[in-house]
């Protein structure tokens, strides 16, 4: 497969006009929340992505969903591309305006519309992160539980099919999200879903956008599963000699049904990262974290299988974090593992890159990538979500030297194409964006592909939608 970084700037060459009428009539709608300052552009053309910028050609900050709805009606009646902007933080090139047009900030419909504590529910604007949300439920008992480690926008998180540390137990996206607001590319507005816990009522149009990556709608607001918070939580590290003793270890936590909450993988490199960033002091060794949730006695044998588990595997050093303080210290240095990987190679770039296998494949193929990123110039550090099948590789390149930006896309190909010759995924949980456009024939052959784009013109037949992403449509 012949797969090159992908190069934004000629896509920008497809880049449509702004007219002035249209900025003239976004104004008199939003007033001073439309915006064509280079700062807010460039702010709006980035994001965590290896890529360089493609700025939008204004900016508009919607309130409602009747302002979306108005907002996209004007951009449809002028045929000028639109892109949904949450907390900026994806990964894989989603938010670059390769075709130019409006970046639609949905950052400021950041409000709980209603707490449905008896059903364990909750709907919420698209622009209200994680973090914020669980603050808001702190006194329900509840929580929501899907952590992708940055403080992500619950509509973005939605539209990439997020996931993260507590997937294992939890689950997806996928599995919390009940129902959604969406506007559509001509102004539509429709429902998905509901409050019940399931239905058989017609096409699940819900599941239809989770992942869409806002090439099908926009979200405008998401009603998703809560939890009860759990009775007691402990965390622990463990230090093994090798990732392969490391991941062996966690296949057979989850094989003998052991309900962690958390089981997350990080390599030798990474942590020395860590132990800089976050000044701790562990090993600089293949390292597991966990977190065991449930009653006082679950989370005792949960920890004592786990422990015995990890003893058989060489595990080493089987420290314990009962008390909040030092679990959320801990849980903190694993969520900034990407930005401390960054300060192993000052100046550089993460080309980051996640796949996910069935976890009988995971050892091996975590041990035979781990033998490519050796044979690499190029500093490699990997994390991961190993309790269920998924870890991430940044490799971290000067922007400045082509040869680098090349291996690092070699060595992604690498690794994509073992994963999904294993019966995995190009992308566990960073969605294609830009990135891994290349790689989506490969997982799902051509005609699969063919009847996304039917689906996307059904929808969106002027392409109006974060054109560019996921997949080409025909000219």
């Amino acid at each position: 497969m012949n797969h090159p970084h992908p190069a934004p700037v000629d896509l920008a060459a497809a880049k449509r006009p702004f007219p002035d009428a249209l900025l003239a009539a976004l104004k008199a709608l939003l007033g001073e929340r439309v915006s064509t300052a280079a700062a807010v552009r460039e702010h709006h053309g980035r994001d965590e992505s290896p890529f360089d910028p493609i700025a939008p050609d204004a900016v508009a900050y919607a309130h409602s969903t009747e302002e979306v709805v108005q907002i996209v009606r004007l951009c449809a009646r002028y045929d000028v591309p639109i892109i949904p902007y949450g907390a900026g933080s994806s990964l894989e090139g989603h938010l670059l305006a390769v075709q130019g047009g409006l970046t639609i900030d949905l950052s400021e419909m950041n409000q709980i519309v209603s707490v449905n504590a008896e059903d364990l529910t909750v709907t919420v604007q698209p622009g209200i992160s994680r973090k914020t949300l669980n603050e808001g439920l702190r006194d329900t008992g509840l929580f929501f539980p899907i952590d992708p480690g940055a403080d992500a926008s619950i509509g973005g998180m939605c539209a990439t099919r997020a996931s993260g540390t507590n997937a294992v137990r939890y689950g997806t996206m996928r599995e919390n999200v009940l129902g959604l607001t969406v506007v559509l590319a001509d102004g539509r507005v429709i429902k998905t879903g509901s409050r019940a816990r399931k239905s058989s009522a017609g096409y699940d149009l819900t599941r239809l956008f989770v992942g869409s990556e806002g090439t099908l709608g926009i979200i405008t607001e998401a009603t998703v599963r809560l939890y009860p918070q759990p009775e007691a939580v402990s965390a622990a590290v463990c230090a093994f000699s090798s990732m392969g003793d490391a991941v062996q270890c966690v296949i057979e936590t989850i094989q003998l049904g052991v309900p962690v909450a958390r089981v997350e993988f990080v390599d030798g490199l990474a942590i020395r990262a860590i132990n800089q960033h976050s000044k701790f002091t562990l090993t600089e060794s293949p390292t597991l974290f966990f977190e065991f949730h449930g009653s006082p006695t679950g989370v005792h044998e949960q920890a004592e299988t786990v422990q015995a588990l990890a003893s058989e595997h060489g595990g080493q050093g089987f420290e314990w974090a009962t008390q909040q303080e030092e679990r959320s210290r801990l849980w903190s240095a694993r969520h900034n593992a990407y930005f401390a990987m960054l300060q192993l190679k000052p100046g550089c770039r993460a080309v980051t890159t996640d796949v996910c296998v069935p976890i009988s494949r995971l050892t091996e193929c975590v041990v035979e990538t781990e033998q490519d990123l050796k044979a690499s110039p190029l500093p490699c550090p990997i994390v991961g979500h190993v309790g269920d099948g998924n870890f991430h590789v940044a490799i971290l390149v000067d922007p400045d030297k082509p040869e680098e930006l090349l291996e690092a896309e070699r060595l992604n190909q690498r690794i994509v194409e073992r994963a999904i010759a294993m019966g995995g995924t190009c992308t566990g949980e960073h969605g294609v964006g830009l990135h891994k456009m290349g790689f989506l024939v490969s997982e799902h052959g051509e005609d699969a592909i063919d009847v996304m784009r039917s689906i996307k013109a059904a929808l969106d037949p002027r392409n109006l939608l974060n054109p560019g992403k996921i997949f080409r449509m025909p000219a």
